[in-house]
Protein backbone atom coordinates (compact mmCIF):
# COMPACT_ATOMS: atom_id res chain seq x y z
CA UNK A 1 0.00 0.00 0.00
CA UNK A 2 1.06 3.34 -0.19
CA UNK A 3 -1.22 6.59 1.21
CA UNK A 4 -4.16 4.82 1.88
CA UNK A 5 -4.67 3.30 -2.32
CA UNK A 6 -3.73 -0.25 -2.69
CA UNK A 7 -1.33 -1.57 -5.15
CA UNK A 8 -4.05 -3.84 -7.00
CA UNK A 9 -1.14 -6.41 -8.07
CA UNK A 10 2.47 -5.89 -8.15
CA UNK A 11 2.08 -3.84 -11.14
CA UNK A 12 -1.46 -2.34 -10.38
CA UNK A 13 -3.34 -4.79 -12.62
CA UNK A 14 -6.70 -4.89 -10.17
CA UNK A 15 -6.80 -1.22 -10.93
CA UNK A 16 -6.87 -2.11 -14.86
CA UNK A 17 -9.36 -4.47 -14.52
CA UNK A 18 -11.80 -2.25 -12.46
CA UNK A 19 -10.91 0.31 -15.41
CA UNK A 20 -12.06 -2.42 -18.19
CA UNK A 21 -14.80 -3.35 -15.88
CA UNK A 22 -16.45 0.24 -15.91
CA UNK A 23 -15.60 0.75 -19.65
CA UNK A 24 -17.79 -2.46 -20.30
CA UNK A 25 -20.86 -1.22 -18.13
CA UNK A 26 -20.87 2.06 -19.34
CA UNK A 27 -21.11 0.56 -22.98
CA UNK A 28 -23.58 -1.93 -22.23
CA UNK A 29 -25.77 0.25 -19.87
CA UNK A 30 -29.39 0.69 -21.36
CA UNK A 31 -30.46 3.33 -23.06
CA UNK A 32 -33.30 5.73 -22.68
CA UNK A 33 -35.71 7.86 -24.76
CA UNK A 34 -35.33 11.49 -23.07
CA UNK A 35 -37.53 14.11 -24.86
CA UNK A 36 -36.65 16.88 -27.25
CA UNK A 37 -34.72 19.24 -27.00
CA UNK A 38 -32.41 17.32 -24.59
CA UNK A 39 -32.07 14.31 -26.70
CA UNK A 40 -30.75 16.59 -29.82
CA UNK A 41 -28.67 18.81 -27.38
CA UNK A 42 -27.38 15.15 -25.82
CA UNK A 43 -26.55 13.70 -28.55
CA UNK A 44 -24.29 16.11 -30.57
CA UNK A 45 -22.90 17.47 -26.90
CA UNK A 46 -22.24 13.89 -26.61
CA UNK A 47 -20.11 13.36 -29.89
CA UNK A 48 -18.15 16.63 -29.21
CA UNK A 49 -17.08 14.91 -25.88
CA UNK A 50 -16.47 11.57 -27.53
CA UNK A 51 -14.44 13.38 -30.62
CA UNK A 52 -12.58 15.26 -27.68
CA UNK A 53 -11.71 12.40 -25.31
CA UNK A 54 -10.42 10.10 -28.53
CA UNK A 55 -8.33 12.93 -29.80
CA UNK A 56 -6.74 13.40 -26.02
CA UNK A 57 -6.20 9.96 -25.10
CA UNK A 58 -5.16 9.35 -28.79
CA UNK A 59 -2.30 12.16 -28.04
CA UNK A 60 -1.40 11.24 -24.85
CA UNK A 61 -0.58 7.24 -26.18
CA UNK A 62 1.21 8.49 -29.08
CA UNK A 63 3.35 10.89 -26.34
CA UNK A 64 4.08 8.41 -23.78
CA UNK A 65 5.23 5.69 -27.08
CA UNK A 66 7.17 2.75 -25.48
CA UNK A 67 6.33 4.43 -21.94
CA UNK A 68 2.88 3.12 -22.62
CA UNK A 69 1.69 0.68 -20.31
CA UNK A 70 -2.10 0.03 -18.75
CA UNK A 71 -1.04 -0.31 -15.34
CA UNK A 72 0.18 2.27 -12.79
CA UNK A 73 3.19 1.11 -12.03
CA UNK A 74 5.43 2.80 -14.82
CA UNK A 75 7.95 0.25 -16.79
CA UNK A 76 10.94 -0.69 -15.35
CA UNK A 77 13.09 0.74 -18.25
CA UNK A 78 10.39 3.91 -18.72
CA UNK A 79 11.47 7.31 -18.53
CA UNK A 80 9.39 10.34 -17.06
CA UNK A 81 7.36 11.75 -20.55
CA UNK A 82 7.13 15.89 -20.39
CA UNK A 83 6.72 16.60 -23.73
CA UNK A 84 3.83 16.96 -25.58
CA UNK A 85 0.39 16.91 -23.96
CA UNK A 86 2.04 15.51 -20.87
CA UNK A 87 3.43 19.19 -20.85
CA UNK A 88 0.03 20.30 -19.69
CA UNK A 89 -1.76 16.89 -18.50
CA UNK A 90 -0.29 14.28 -15.95
CA UNK A 91 -2.99 11.92 -16.99
CA UNK A 92 -4.38 12.41 -20.76
CA UNK A 93 -5.34 9.19 -21.29
CA UNK A 94 -7.44 9.11 -18.22
CA UNK A 95 -9.28 12.39 -18.76
CA UNK A 96 -9.80 11.27 -22.60
CA UNK A 97 -11.34 7.86 -21.56
CA UNK A 98 -13.57 10.10 -19.19
CA UNK A 99 -15.00 12.49 -21.80
CA UNK A 100 -14.95 9.11 -24.03
CA UNK A 101 -16.82 7.81 -21.54
CA UNK A 102 -19.36 10.60 -20.91
CA UNK A 103 -19.97 11.23 -24.53
CA UNK A 104 -21.12 7.61 -25.36
CA UNK A 105 -23.48 7.87 -22.49
CA UNK A 106 -25.44 11.25 -23.65
CA UNK A 107 -24.81 10.00 -27.14
CA UNK A 108 -26.50 6.65 -27.19
CA UNK A 109 -28.58 7.80 -24.61
CA UNK A 110 -28.29 6.24 -21.12
CA UNK A 111 -29.21 7.80 -18.11
CA UNK A 112 -26.87 4.87 -16.22
CA UNK A 113 -24.39 5.56 -18.55
CA UNK A 114 -23.89 8.84 -17.56
CA UNK A 115 -23.86 7.64 -13.49
CA UNK A 116 -21.30 5.17 -14.43
CA UNK A 117 -19.15 7.83 -16.47
CA UNK A 118 -19.19 9.67 -13.19
CA UNK A 119 -18.28 6.53 -10.89
CA UNK A 120 -15.63 6.44 -13.80
CA UNK A 121 -14.55 9.67 -13.13
CA UNK A 122 -13.72 9.01 -9.43
CA UNK A 123 -12.30 5.71 -10.20
CA UNK A 124 -9.61 6.95 -12.28
CA UNK A 125 -8.67 10.07 -10.15
CA UNK A 126 -8.16 6.96 -7.11
CA UNK A 127 -5.98 5.48 -10.30
CA UNK A 128 -3.80 8.59 -11.06
CA UNK A 129 -3.45 9.05 -7.47
CA UNK A 130 -1.81 5.43 -7.12
CA UNK A 131 -0.10 5.85 -10.21
CA UNK A 132 1.74 9.09 -9.12
CA UNK A 133 2.59 7.57 -5.63
CA UNK A 134 4.91 5.25 -8.32
CA UNK A 135 5.83 7.96 -10.24
CA UNK A 136 7.28 9.75 -7.20
CA UNK A 137 8.88 6.89 -5.83
CA UNK A 138 10.80 6.02 -9.34
CA UNK A 139 11.06 9.15 -11.05
CA UNK A 140 13.14 11.68 -8.84
CA UNK A 141 11.67 14.69 -10.70
CA UNK A 142 8.11 13.73 -10.60
CA UNK A 143 7.76 15.76 -7.90
CA UNK A 144 8.93 19.03 -9.46
CA UNK A 145 6.64 17.77 -13.05
CA UNK A 146 3.76 17.26 -10.74
CA UNK A 147 3.75 21.20 -9.30
CA UNK A 148 3.84 22.40 -12.67
CA UNK A 149 0.97 20.26 -14.30
CA UNK A 150 -2.41 19.48 -13.89
CA UNK A 151 -3.92 16.17 -13.43
CA UNK A 152 -6.91 16.27 -15.46
CA UNK A 153 -8.26 19.69 -16.38
CA UNK A 154 -5.18 22.40 -17.21
CA UNK A 155 -4.69 24.92 -14.56
CA UNK A 156 -7.52 23.55 -12.62
CA UNK A 157 -7.02 19.99 -11.84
Amino acid sequence: MGGGLPSLGPRGEGWFIGQLAFLAAIVLAPGVAWPEPVSTAARWTGIVLLLAGLGLAGRGVLDLGANLTPFPRPRPTGALVERGIYGILRHPIYAGLMLLAAGWSLMRPSGVGVLLSLALVAFLDLKARREEQFLAATFPGYAAYRRRTSRFIPRVY
